[in-house]
């Protein structure tokens, strides 16, 4: 019989691969240029889907797909108001994310941007970082 250190052993090893696992899906929620479009201009105030879709540029379609998601993943909630729904960030530290996000791109913006390991889309790739 194992000794119950060796059988917890496995147990916190598939918890980590669940954890970095579950990690990755949260942060997919961010990749998706549209989605970060939208948290991006809920940081400064909830907005119903037209506010969104003049501060985005995204098209009114999109949007709301796209808020479906990040509603289902949690990153916003929808807050009747009357007649509208009113979007806003679900927690706090998602402005926070992007708050922290944006200082660390002060720093290796240039890097991010001439990495050739991640791919961008034509519209990232045609805002360079400023340095």
């Amino acid at each position: 019989m194992l000794h119950p250190r060796l059988k917890a052993k496995p147990m916190i090893l598939s918890a980590q691969a669940q954890s970095t696992s579950l990690k990755a899906k949260l942060f997919r929620g961010f990749s998706d240029a549209s989605r970060l479009a939208i948290l991006e201009a809920l940081r400064s105030r909830p907005m119903t889907v037209s506010e969104i879709v003049a501060a985005t540029g995204l098209s009114q379609s999109n949007t709301s797909n796209h808020l479906g998601c990040l509603r289902d993943c949690g990153l916003v909630t929808a807050v009747p108001q009357g007649r509208y729904i009113s979007y806003q960030l679900a927690d706090a530290r998602v402005a926070e994310i992007l708050g922290i996000v944006d200082e660390l791109l002060a720093d290796v913006a240039k890097g991010v941007y001439e990495c050739t390991r991640y791919t961008c889309s034509k519209q990232d790739e045609s805002t360079p970082p400023s340095s």
